[in-house]
């Protein structure tokens, strides 16, 4: 039996987390070693998922049973055709259009009733019911399930902390920040309440879900969700932003608990290597050539599931990486689409003119061991962050492209406040699918890549301060996953406050009178 299954101990066995990420890759891969962590504590967790999600995860599913750790990976149906998408579209980065992601938001409380079934069906081992739901705050349902169930809800919140003060200062001040932006002609403005000066820009205060109103309706449901719950974890440590959290539990008058990074959770290379889905190249092959390069001189580009870019942008990139003469390792999801029109003879090109010098990986590439390895010593990220703080973890720093959502608002916390990475030079969002990207748009024009990678493995000074910066950040985020760092007494913070409010419903119930 696997050293969690010994970790486990008697005091919290009884206590049952049920899980519900969003069923996107960048939520469900820190929820999985969040469920991992809690059985590290003695928990049992029951973790939400879909057919198609769970064949995506199955190494780590197989893993856990042969180690017999007590998580049940619930599979349920997901009624993609009945909300109008495609058959099988069950995760965020298979939606193919813009206009389908709000009907697969929505159809996600379609997912209550055969959970409900699920929990209804006799256990034939020893589990009991749940104590406490850990949702994605978009699964908004399960506010409504956690008070019929009589049991805590807390939301697991997957940007970093600074976006969410952000995000919630933006709200409550958007009217004054629209005024504002007007008189200043669009041009970024301060945003108010924060530890530290940061500007915003137009498309953070005025994004294009709040000029469609059933989109809004939509955000203002999980918005109230949200705040009926009982606490909120995040994939951060309080080392690499102490102001916002300090701030972010003022505003919200909640309890806050870092619970991360959920990246550095305890696993072999093997296992990290699939960390999500299976990786698309050979990791024997990638590895041998990994380790021939010198320590720290080679680039590793990624831009997480869901985010796409047009040929003529990949085109742009690649011309850029080449003339920058350096080591590089490339993951183009796009290569796996067939939509993307002529990409694939492109890549062929490009491979024989950088041969020797950079590898292609065409499609998903086994991240989290790519930045650990030696010879990385940068990143060229969207700000995802996932992506943001395992390299933060790894002790790699950043070049920033945000494409959308809070990767703009990540790319000021790398850039402008931790001084960790620098700025490609995107302004604008990015559409999030292929079909979305009717024009070959180009944001990032070959000679941002080349300038940005320049300073990025080199930068004179700065660039060693930045390395440094981001070495100190990896040990304090080591050491927050640690026995007694603050990640770890978070994860604690999380089970006795699950173990409190069942005490105080045991003795609400021996308070009623018995029934005659």
């Amino acid at each position: 039996m696997s050293s969690e299954a010994d970790d486990c101990n008697s005091n919290t066995e009884r206590l049952h987390f049920l899980l519900v990420p969003l069923m996107a890759q960048g939520h469900m891969i820190p929820m999985i070693d969040l469920a991992r962590l809690l059985v590290a504590r003695g928990a049992l967790v029951t973790f939400v998922t879909t057919p198609v999600n769970l064949a995506r995860i199955q190494p780590i599913v197989d893993r856990a049973a042969a180690a017999a750790l007590p998580i049940r990976f619930a599979e349920l149906p997901f009624p993609a055709t009945d909300v109008g998408l495609p058959d099988g579209c069950e995760n965020c980065d298979l939606i193919p259009s813009v206009d389908l992601y709000l009907p697969f938001m929505k159809a996600l409380s379609l997912l209550r009733e055969p959970l409900e079934a699920y929990l209804c069906v006799p256990d034939p081992s020893w589990w009991p019911k749940p104590s406490c739901i850990i949702s994605d705050n978009t699964q908004y349902w399960t506010a409504d399930f956690a008070r019929a169930l009589e049991i805590p809800r807390l939301i697991f919140h997957g940007p970093s902390c600074f976006y969410l003060l952000c995000y919630h200062l933006i709200d409550r001040n958007r009217a004054e920040l629209e005024a504002e932006m007007e008189a200043a002609s669009g041009k970024p403005v301060l945003l108010p309440g924060l530890p530290q000066p940061i500007q915003i820009r137009k498309h953070e205060v005025v994004p294009v879900w709040r000029s469609n109103p059933a989109w809004f309706e939509f955000i203002e449901v999980i918005r109230m969700a949200g705040e009926s719950a009982d606490g909120v974890l995040i994939n951060s440590f309080k080392e690499l932003e102490p102001l916002y959290f300090e701030r972010y539990h003022e505003v919200t008058g909640k309890a806050i608990w870092p619970v991360g990074p959920l990246s550095l959770y305890k696993e072999e290379f093997d296992a990290k290597a699939t960390r999500g889905r299976a990786s698309s190249i050979d990791q024997k092959l990638l590895f041998q050539w990994l380790d021939k390069q010198e320590d720290g001189s080679v680039v590793f580009i990624s831009f997480g599931s869901i985010a796409r870019n047009t040929k003529a942008q990949l085109v742009e990139l690649g011309d850029g990486l080449e003339a920058s003469g350096r080591p590089f390792v490339w993951a183009v999801k796009e290569a796996s689409d067939r939509r993307v029109s002529g990409l694939d003879e492109w890549i062929a090109e490009f491979e024989e003119k950088v041969e020797g010098r950079g590898i292609v990986i065409r499609g998903w590439a086994p991240q989290t061991v790519i930045l650990e390895h030696r010879a990385v010593g940068g990143f060229v990220t969207h700000c995802g962050w996932n992506s943001t703080l395992e390299a933060v973890a790894a002790g790699v720093v950043m070049a920033t492209w945000p494409h959308f959502a809070d990767q703009f608002l990540n790319e000021q916390l790398v850039v402008n406040v931790l001084k960790i990475g620098v700025a490609v030079g995107v302004e604008e969002p990015t559409a999030v699918a292929v079909e979305d990207n009717k024009e070959e748009v180009v944001k990032v024009r070959r000679e941002q890549v080349e300038k940005a990678l320049e300073a990025l493995m080199a930068g004179g000074e700065e660039g060693e301060e930045r390395r440094v910066r981001v070495r100190e950040l990896r040990e304090k985020a080591r050491m927050a996953m640690e026995e007694g760092g603050s990640s770890w007494e978070g994860l604690k913070g999380v089970i006795n406050y699950v173990k409190q409010a069942e005490k105080e419903k045991e003795k609400d119930k021996s308070k009623k009178p018995a029934v005659q």
